[in-house]
């Protein structure tokens, strides 16, 4: 098995792993706040909607966003913009599928640190004539700085090792939607075992570390472990 091989997966599968999370600390740093500070009585509606993709299979949630981004779903509309027929099998319909499937893996620990500090902070910011918006990025977003990384950190990961959603909505396209996870299916397929051997070894190292990073960091920040 030659490197020259591997990489175009290895790439696309950090290319895909690091816009999701990217994304995801985007659009859920709003929702996480929202979670954290609203006293809506339907919140944990949205919370459980958020948290569906923990317990779904990742068949179903493949299923039916494969249906949303086909040609007559809204994926299909979209890609119509610039000609295209449909979002499923595209590197765009793994982005899309990857944030949801991620979503709770980001916004559930940000959530958490913002709830850790409670009221407090946010008074003595106003106090001192902080406007909402300053309070929220010179305090908030400081003070919930370890949320931030664990959800990065869990998002990145629980990305690289997508596989039920992935095959669902991109199938096994090489250069486009072929990730690791499919290569390693691949190879298990044609009984090529050293060369899975190799992948599935390399990414449950890659797992472990995740693991103890998160602890190592639960135990600086002084914080009990999950």
């Amino acid at each position: 098995m030659e490197f020259a091989e591997l990489w175009p997966p290895i790439r696309l599968t950090l290319e895909l792993a690091s816009i999701t999370t990217v994304i995801l600390l985007i659009i859920g740093t709003p929702i996480a706040w929202w979670l954290a500070r609203s006293e809506a009585s339907w919140k944990e509606v949205v919370a459980a909607i958020v948290a569906v993709p923990l317990v779904l299979p990742p068949t179903v949630l493949g299923f039916y966003l494969l249906i949303a981004l086909g040609p007559d779903g809204p994926g299909g509309w979209v890609a119509g913009l610039w000609g295209g027929r449909s979002l499923a099998f595209t590197f765009e319909g793994l982005v899309i599928g990857s944030v949801f499937y991620s979503m709770p893996f980001v916004i559930q620990p940000i959530r958490n640190a913002f709830e850790a500090f409670g009221e407090r902070p946010l008074e003595v910011a106003a106090t001192l004539r902080a406007s909402p918006w300053q309070a929220f990025w010179t305090v908030a977003v400081p003070l919930a700085r370890p949320g931030f990384i664990t959800g990065a950190v869990l998002g990145f990961a629980h990305t690289v090792g997508e596989f039920g959603v992935i095959l669902m909505i991109g199938g096994n396209i090489p250069g486009e939607t072929k990730v690791l996870s499919i290569t390693i299916y691949d190879y298990v397929e044609t009984l090529q075992w050293a060369e899975a051997h190799l992948l599935a070894g390399s990414m449950l190292v890659f797992a472990f570390a995740v693991i103890l990073s998160m602890m190592m960091l639960d135990k600086r920040l002084g914080r009990p472990g999950p």
